[in-house]
This record gives C-alpha cells, structure tokens and sequence, in this order.
C-alpha cells in the first residue's frame, strides 16, 4: 500500500481506504513519554530530546558493557511504561539512528566504526536520516542504490547532481562520519519548522498549496514560542529547490517576536531577497536570537496573505 511511518494522515488515508483510522490521545502520547525518558534519566541526565518517542543519550560517563547497559535501560523503560524499545550504541549520532532502526522491534544493537562495511554499507541510502525520496531517487539515477554505493561514489559526480555542501555530506555519512555532539543544554537557540511537498512546486501555478503552507509554518513556530515563553529577534527562510540548492535568508528586528502575523511578514522580506525561479522541494521557517518573552505581550492572530513570490 505504500504506508510507512511519519506519514500523513490524510495521505495514508488514500492509500489505504479500508484502514480504520483510530482517534488521538495526545495527553496519553505526552504522559508515556515524560515516563519513557524519565526511566532513561535514572542513568543519566545527558539527554537530547528529539520528540515525543526520541532521544540521544550520551552514555560515555556511564559505567557498564555497551549490551548489558542497553538491556538495562530498556527493562526501566518497560517497567516504567509497559512498552517496549529499540535502542541502538554507537560511536556518534548518525549510526546510533541507523541502528535503532536495524532490530525493530524491540530491538538492542551494538555498532562501532568496524562495523560500518558489514552492516551499514549494504542498507538502502535512504535508510539513512536525511536522504529522502527524492534524493533516493536522483541517487538510483547514478547507480547508487545502497550506503557502500555512495561511499565509492566519485565526489565530483555527487557535486555536479547535488551541489558542493549536500555532496560533502553524502561522502561523510557514507562513511560513519558525524561530529555532532549530543546537546543536553535546556535553553534552544533557536526554532523552526519546515515540510517537504510530495512533488516539486511551482512558484505560480502552485501557489495556492505554497501560500497556506508558509503561513502554516510560521503559525506553529508562533505555537512553539508561545508554549516554551520565548521570542526571537531572527527570523529566516530557507528553501530547497528542486536541483537540491538549498538558499536561506535571514532577517534581525530590532524587537523579539512571537506572532504568526510577526514572523509572516518578515518571512516575506526574505522571500523578497531570493531568486526564485525553480520549483520548490521545501520550505521552512526558523525565529533564533531567541529571549524569554513576557507573558504581557501580545499574540496577534494568523495572517495568510500572498506568497510573494515571482515566476
């Protein structure tokens, strides 16, 4: 049927009709999942949260074998709330998400870098977090259909088809390359949301789909403000267009903002500064320069208005 987590409801709707489609219970979802990291938190409170149901653990301060730890961690979280989960040990943040998702369900497993040949290069690319379907495709379109393909790709191919920055990307996760750390600070830097359309958009013809959906974007970053206390003196855009290029403009106010009106309009002032003239693959939006605001301030309600963009 083609229906895969983290896809929409409605589209999944379509694909299949005869599913019965359950209600929510975001309270429930919430309550399990302050119990599921609260039982991981008995460990350690080196914590990255990515979610309702993610999170990275810095275990390097935690005394035990890698098998016997992740065994414990897992029986707290089923003691705690009755579920199960997948937890993978890794060098570095990209194989430990690779590998959470190798053992499902349920699933504990154990990489290091020597693992890399056997057990990563023969998955698909685009099991790997941030290659989605379109460059799965653009990928299969070179031949490279597997993690080992891209890491014996020539890095000048991979230039020419996805630009400098997105290639230099490809050659290092092919390879189990990722310095990011694990970030446990409580105080964001920033927020952002973005969506990426199911086909290329075009700048006119499409605009009653881009125009709701920036507007859509800007009010959840507003949400996401509100509900944390903050405001940003920045505001951005970024796009990604349909060769993969990705430009992104930025704009600082002499004032944080926390409104979807706000953040609109000053989404438009960076849409003015760049040249649209492909289709677009993605946008997002991001508030950073971000403040505590106070609970006085106004909150102005959604502002649709024009994309402005031009063919």
């Amino acid at each position: 049927m083609g229906v895969f987590s983290a896809m929409g409801m409605m589209r999944a709707a379509q694909l299949a009709p005869d599913a019965v489609l359950l209600p929510t219970d975001f309270d429930s979802y919430r309550r399990y999942s302050r119990l599921f990291k609260d039982a991981v938190r008995t460990f350690t409170d080196q914590i990255e949260d990515r979610g309702i149901d993610e999170i990275f653990v810095d275990l390097t301060r935690v005394d035990g074998e890698s098998r016997v730890l992740g065994a414990r961690i897992k029986n707290a979280v089923r003691d705690a709330t009755g579920l199960t989960c997948s937890i993978a040990i890794a060098p570095n943040k990209l194989l430990a998400k690779i590998g959470s998702e190798l053992d499902k369900p349920d699933g504990l497993t154990i990489l290091s870098m020597s693992d890399i040949e056997s057990r990563i290069w023969p998955l698909a690319a685009k099991k790997v977090n941030g290659i989605g379907p379109r460059a799965s495709e653009r990928l299969a379109g070179l031949g490279i259909v597997t993690v080992g393909d891209l890491a014996s790709a020539d890095l000048g191919l991979l230039q020419e088809s996805f630009g400098r920055t997105y290639a230099a990307w490809l050659a290092r996760i092919a390879h189990g390359v990722d310095d990011r750390e694990v970030v446990v600070s409580s105080e964001p830097k920033s927020m952002s949301r973005e969506t990426t359309f199911e086909r290329d958009m075009h700048v006119v013809r499409d605009r009653a789909v881009l125009t709701p959906a920036l507007t859509q974007l800007c009010e959840r970053v507003a949400q996401d403000l509100n509900r944390k206390g903050y405001c940003g003196r920045t505001v951005g855009v970024k796009i990604k267009f349909s060769d993969f290029k990705i430009v992104t403009r930025d704009i600082s106010l002499p004032a944080g903002v926390r409104e979807s009106a706000a953040i609109r309009r000053a989404v438009n002032l960076c849409l003015k500064r760049i040249e649209l003239d492909r289709r677009i693959r993605l946008i997002g939006v991001r508030v950073s320069a971000l403040e505590r605001s106070s609970v006085d301030s106004p909150v102005m309600g959604p502002v649709q208005g024009e994309l402005p963009l031009t063919p």
